[in-house]
């Protein structure tokens, strides 16, 4: 019989029809990696950059995430094509941007979004239209009560049970308040964070306001915090509010109260105003503490947007956060990215761990989103915030 004589390319060829045939490797996973439509990948950001809040840092520092990879090459050859949106902070500007981005650019996701009503306004048309988006900074309580908007940061809601939990387990505070200001929707979303620090903690909140101005004398609620008996009064003021807060306690020349306060707080700006202050002043942050500059946690985020000329705040490490967390799941995208398959990818991923914060980023096909869980507490002393934990303070799922 005469015998067949095998080039190796045949050999190969019956191989690799072999493993096809057995499930094992197919054309499609020969060619693996993401590949894109006229060379880019197009992403959008809705955000408030005019009007009474300017959130531009976070957008911007997603973009300067994104030029860099750009710079290398992109992903797999893949450009990220990136546009920022402004919203004004109005409802009509806000469904304007996200229906420019969605229906007119054809984004394939959101990224690196901040914003006072985007998740509000947008959040339905997101999921109606199958895109996603992974919020650089959630603000309003719809940013977490979406399946369509996951955000990369802790939050206003579960960063006020996570701050009053380490007040009742590490300062040992009993007599814990609150004194909230209320905009839009966000009460019931309050009300609630001070009901699962209760279920937490096993206590019950001492004092709890509902009536805190944006501006105004804050005399009478400092005095009424102090007439209560407060050992631990917690605030969700923004910079302004913060300092007013801390020189009307001053004098008032109130004693034996800690002030307690969200991510707003923790600026360098709020840091120099209170420079001389003996009150004592906590505030949780949402990412590893930006003004830590001997931090590993903080070399990548801080080498990146250095490069890029932008500032080093914790504005600007969730938008770096949200878009290097896009850029991996990218990376394992095989074939075609398109808006289908991006999000295909964001319900199916893998928890991603990055050093900037306590628990994994995780998207998910849930109704709901707070991969984030974990803070880092800060204080002033003597004009500059010193890190009070450094362990994340991991906040446990309520009982119940």
């Amino acid at each position: 019989m005469k015998m067949r004589t095998w080039s190796p390319v045949a050999a190969m060829a019956a191989l690799v029809a072999t493993l096809t045939w057995l499930g094992g490797v197919s054309p499609a996973v020969a060619q693996s990696g993401p590949t894109c439509k006229d060379g880019a990948i197009k992403v959008g950001a809705v955000s408030t950059i005019t009007g009474p809040a300017d959130f531009s840092e976070v957008p911007k520092a997603a973009k300067a995430v994104f030029d860099q990879a750009n710079a290398k090459g992109g992903i797999n050859g893949c450009k990220i094509d990136y546009t920022i949106e402004d919203d004004k902070a109005d409802p009509q500007a806000a469904t304007q941007a996200a229906r420019d981005l969605v229906d007119n650019k054809g984004v394939a996701v959101l990224t690196g979004s901040a914003s006072l009503l985007d998740c509000a306004v947008n959040a339905g048309f997101y999921a109606r239209q199958g895109v996603l988006s992974i919020q650089g900074l959630g603000v309003d309580p719809a940013c977490y009560n979406s399946p369509s908007v996951s955000p990369v940061n802790v939050g206003p809601y579960v960063l006020s049970t996570a701050v009053l939990y380490y007040a009742s387990t590490s300062l040992k505070l009993d007599k814990l308040c609150a004194f909230f200001i209320i905009i839009g929707g966000t009460q019931e979303a309050y009300k609630q964070a001070i009901v699962n620090w209760e279920k937490l903690s096993g206590k019950k909140i001492h004092l709890l306001d509902l009536t805190m101005p944006i501006q105004g004398d804050y005399t009478p609620f400092i005095l009424k915090a102090r007439d209560a008996g407060c050992q631990g009064v917690l605030f969700n003021h923004i910079e302004p509010g913060v300092v007013q807060l801390v020189k009307t306690a001053e004098a008032q020349q109130i004693k034996g109260i800690d002030w307690l306060f969200l991510a707003p707080a923790y600026t360098e700006q709020v840091a120099k105003a209170l420079s001389g202050t003996t009150q004592p002043v906590y505030a949780g942050t949402e990412w590893e503490p930006f003004t830590d500059v001997k931090s590993p946690a903080n070399k990548d985020w801080r080498a990146a947007l250095t490069a890029a000329g932008q500032p080093l705040t914790a504005f600007t490490q969730g938008g770096y956060e949200s878009a290097t967390i896009l850029i991996q799941v990218l990376k394992g995208i095989n074939g075609p990215v398109t808006r289908a398959s991006v999000t295909k990818a964001l319900h199916d991923m893998k928890p991603i761990t990055n050093s900037l914060v306590g628990t994994p980023y995780y998207f998910g096909p849930g109704k709901t989103h707070d991969s984030s869980r974990a803070t880092k507490i800060v204080k002033l002393v003597n004009g500059k915030w010193n890190v009070q934990t450094p362990n994340w303070v991991i906040l446990p799922q309520p009982k119940g």
